[in-house]
């Protein structure tokens, strides 16, 4: 344990001191909510009941879930391969350190980095766009296990897709598209139930369609299940499918991840 948190100190000192890292995985989300929630303030998407939701609402709850996958998916698929191109994987390989002990500290870097970029975007969506914090102890706790559930299948994702792009320069230009595609299928930047089916039974396939949902449930009123194109919050099949993923993730990362690149064998 103490050199799990040794390394993940080490992981969260690196990424301070990465201009580009913090503005793209903490300051990034939050600009999108600033702007597109602004946009949307005015647009009900249930006129008529009470109380309404306007877009901007749905908006900032989905960039919450994109917070999460900005901290792990995306942040370990692109630094991972910058380290592998310049060689940190292999010196690591050839240091007394436990091998799991990088992955641990990859995991303790993720889960500081997702609380606090949590915390800000909780405090931009509940100071300006309306959103209240959960009010019972079990929407609490539907808040926690989605969370949870999201970081693992997002980190261990993550740690599986390092191995696509070949190189660290080309890292953020293979990952930065898979990320934003799944973010315009998956309810972020628009209502779910207004894309095309096709596209639903796309996005149904990842976690963070069924991220996004949860924590709809979360901070969005019960009625507004309603609208939901279930008719329903469907959390039971979102812990379902998120442990799949988790799964399905530590699958692939035994499977295809790579200490060296091809060039050194």
């Amino acid at each position: 344990m103490d050199l799990a948190l040794a390394q993940g100190g080490i992981e969260l000192k690196q990424f301070f001191r990465t201009r580009e890292s913090l503005v793209f995985t903490l300051l990034f989300p939050i600009m999108l909510m600033v702007i597109f929630g602004s946009i949307f303030q005015d647009i009900v998407l249930n006129p008529g009941q009470t109380p309404e939701v306007t877009l901007s609402q749905y908006f900032v709850t989905g960039m919450i879930a994109s917070g999460l996958l900005a901290t792990a998916f995306q942040n370990l698929a692109i630094t991972i391969p910058i380290e592998r191109d310049r060689g940190v994987l292999k010196r690591y390989m050839g240091t007394p350190m436990p091998k799991w002990v990088y992955f641990a500290g990859k995991v303790v870097s993720v889960a500081a980095l997702a609380v606090l970029a949590t915390v800000l975007l909780l405090i931009v969506a509940t100071t300006f766009y309306g959103i209240s914090l959960p009010s019972t102890g079990q929407k609490w706790w539907t808040f926690v296990w989605v969370t949870i559930l999201s970081l693992i299948s997002f980190t261990l994702l993550g740690i599986a897709f390092s191995t696509v792009a070949r190189t660290g320069r080309s890292a953020p230009a293979v990952v930065t598209p898979v990320a934003l595609v799944l973010q315009f299928i998956s309810g972020v930047f628009f209502e779910y139930s207004k894309l095309p089916t096709w596209m639903q039974q796309l996005a149904a396939i990842f976690p963070l369609k069924w991220t996004t949902q949860g924590l709809r449930s979360v901070f969005l009123p019960d009625s507004f299940a309603a609208n939901e194109v279930a008719a329903s919050w469907e959390l039971g099949k979102t812990a379902l499918v998120l442990s799949a993923w988790c799964v399905i993730g530590l699958v692939l990362c035994l499977v295809f991840f790579r200490w060296t690149t091809k060039r050194d064998g």
